[in-house]
């Protein structure tokens, strides 16, 4: 891995497998008594939120704790970019503090990327814009694995020709861009579904694109299922009360569906759009999802630790 870890695009199969291995042992880890390993203990790692997260924030935050390492977070609305600080400016003052680690989410697409431009720590994106979210793909992939081959990850082999099916808003989803990188990358087989105005440019993935749901579900081996996102698509696409009819999952439209299909989602769900509630809470592994994302991070930190 390099010093810091921005896409999923730049990670090797070797890269992808030691962060896989490594989450397996904290996986185990959380679910013993004792869930610490103080691998950065003596370091630090500032949580820099620009936009709202509550698994994310909270996933990262907790894998440090867990590694021993002292944790900051900055709120933006009370700090001095609410007086007009430049990210630049705020960057070099909280370098200057010896952070080892920034935790970094921002609006604006490459935003991570600058910030690792910028300062000697290491920088994790936590989502930048409509750019990427590495790390939930990572903890994706985890997920499937586990499911597919029981955690066996010697050569990432499952995903190989695994039937892929990313449904929702293709075109605002930084989830769906480092899920398509990575998953791509492993040999997926990859289809896109959801609203015209959510598969704009759609084809510069170059992946099977759905007509309709039947056509998505149908011999799908997994399901990722993406939230319409109003804050960003200022009314482009269906709204709430259309969507769930055309483009969400319930009971009966996964009786198209592959005997034991996979059933991811990143959240927040919105319960009855994009899934059922009795998709999400019986059926989806929305939740694994969340736990792994803990042992996933605590992976990423950990390896980059050593860089």
């Amino acid at each position: 891995m390099q010093k810091d870890f921005l896409s999923t695009q730049n990670l090797s199969k070797d890269d992808i497998l030691a962060i896989l291995e490594r989450a397996k042992h904290f996986k185990k880890l959380g679910k013993s008594e004792n869930k610490h390993e103080n691998l950065l203990e003596g370091k630090s790692v500032l949580s820099a939120f620009f936009e709202n997260s509550t698994r994310t924030r909270m996933s990262f935050e907790l894998a440090a704790k867990r590694l021993g390492a002292d944790v900051l977070s900055l709120n933006p609305s009370i700090s001095s970019t609410a007086k007009g600080e430049s990210l630049i400016d705020t960057i070099k003052n909280l370098s200057s503090m010896q952070n080892s680690f920034f935790v970094v989410r921002h609006f604006n697409s490459g935003a991570a990327q600058f910030i690792a431009k910028n300062t000697s720590a290491h920088v994790l994106n936590a989502g930048d814009g409509c750019n990427e979210h590495p790390s939930q793909a990572m903890l994706d992939i985890f997920t499937i694995l586990e499911h597919l081959d029981g955690v066996n990850f010697k050569d990432l082999s499952p995903i190989k020709g695994a039937k892929i099916s990313i449904i929702g808003d293709i075109f605002h989803s930084r989830v769906a861009r480092s899920n398509i990188y990575a998953m791509q990358g492993l040999g997926a087989d990859i289809t896109l579904f959801g609203p015209p105005a959510c598969l704009r440019h759609a084809s510069v993935f170059k992946c099977k694109i759905a007509k309709n749901l039947k056509e998505a579900i149908s011999g799908a081996d997994v399901l990722i299922m993406l939230r319409i996102q109003l804050e960003r698509s200022k009314d482009e696409v269906a709204l709430p009360a259309e969507y769930p009819k055309y483009f969400g999952i319930n009971e009966n439209s996964l009786k198209d569906a592959k005997k034991g299909v996979l059933i991811l989602h990143p959240g927040p769900v919105n319960r009855g759009v994009e899934m059922s509630s009795g998709v999400l809470d019986n059926t989806s592994l929305a939740y694994e999802q969340v736990e792994n994302g803990v042992a996933v991070r605590m992976a990423i930190l950990s390896l980059l630790a050593n860089k």
